[in-house]
C-alpha cells in the first residue's frame, strides 16, 4: 500500500514540475503570460480536471460496439422479411433530419431551390414553387 501512496505522490509531482516548466518555458514567450509555480501548476492541472473531466472516456468507445452486437443478435433471430422492414425503419430514421441536406441525397434534384440558385442557368419548375 505504502508503494502505491509512494508512486502516487511521484507521479504528480513530475506531473506538476512537467507542467511547470512547459508552462514557463512557452506562455511568457508567446504570450507573454506569467512565470508559475510548481504549486499553481498542480492548481492549474486540478482546475483541468474539474472542467474537462476525469479520463474516464473508455466507455465512449465501446457503447458503439455494444450496439452493434445488439442488433446483429437481433438481426440474426429474424426472419428475411422482418430484416428488411427493420433495415427500411433504420433509413427512414435516419433520413428524417438537416431538410435539404440529408445524409443519401447526393445526387440533387436538378429542380431544387437550392441548384437554382447555384446555377441561374437552370430552368426553372413553377410548380415546385407555387407551394
Amino acid at each position: 500500500m505504502l508503494k502505491f501512496v509512494i508512486m502516487g505522490v511521484l507521479f504528480v509531482t513530475v506531473v506538476g514540475f512537467a507542467t511547470m516548466l512547459l508552462w514557463n518555458c512557452l506562455i511568457p514567450e508567446l504570450f507573454h503570460g506569467p512565470v508559475i509555480t510548481f504549486w499553481q501548476a498542480l492548481g492549474l492541472m486540478l482546475l483541468g480536471k474539474l472542467l474537462f473531466g476525469w479520463h474516464n472516456h473508455h466507455d465512449k468507445f465501446n457503447r458503439g460496439r455494444e450496439w452493434k452486437s445488439r442488433l446483429k443478435d437481433r438481426m440474426a433471430n429474424m426472419t428475411p422479411e422482418e430484416q428488411e422492414k427493420m433495415r427500411e425503419h433504420l433509413r427512414n430514421r435516419c433520413r428524417t433530419g438537416f431538410g435539404a441536406w440529408k445524409r443519401d441525397d447526393w445526387h440533387r434534384d436538378p429542380d431544387s431551390r437550392w441548384d437554382r440558385d447555384r446555377d441561374p442557368e437552370q430552368p426553372k419548375n413553377e410548380e415546385k414553387e407555387s407551394h
